[in-house]
């Protein structure tokens, strides 16, 4: 019940946008050919972005046990390249968010939120989203 509360609080105080921004992104990544290696990290991120709580993220070998193109050297050159162009910037976004959401104290679960979202956003190849047991 309380993991339905703070996804609902979330969702309507910002999640809604950081979801749909981040489905956009992935949206104009799979408009550009070069940029499709990308486009399903977003749009994994963005289902995490608009209902976060009893939910992880994971690497993705650690999850399936075995590795896979994007957990392996590949997939370290397509986080590289991320984060030069897109990721840096992205993750200083979610952590001023989180940092403003620390400092109402009411806001630390979303902060912590928050700060999860900044870590996928600086390397999101080789990552998955699962349910909490």
């Amino acid at each position: 019940m309380i993991r339905l509360i703070l996804n609902l609080l979330w969702f309507v105080f910002g999640g809604w946008l950081s979801g749909l921004l981040w489905l956009f992104g992935g949206g104009v990544l799979a408009l550009t050919v070069v940029g499709l290696p990308w486009t399903f990290a977003a749009w994994r991120i963005a289902s995490y972005s608009f209902w976060p709580f009893g939910r992880e993220v994971v690497w993705r070998d650690d999850f399936t046990g075995r590795e896979d193109l994007g957990t392996g050297c590949l997939g370290v050159g397509l986080n590289v390249i991320w984060f030069l162009f897109a990721g840096w910037y992205i993750a200083l976004t979610h952590l001023l968010i989180a940092v403003a959401e620390f400092i109402t104290i009411i806001g630390i679960p979303f902060a912590l939120k928050d700060l999860e979202l900044a870590k996928l956003a600086l390397a999101p190849i080789g990552r998955t989203i699962r349910d909490k047991d």
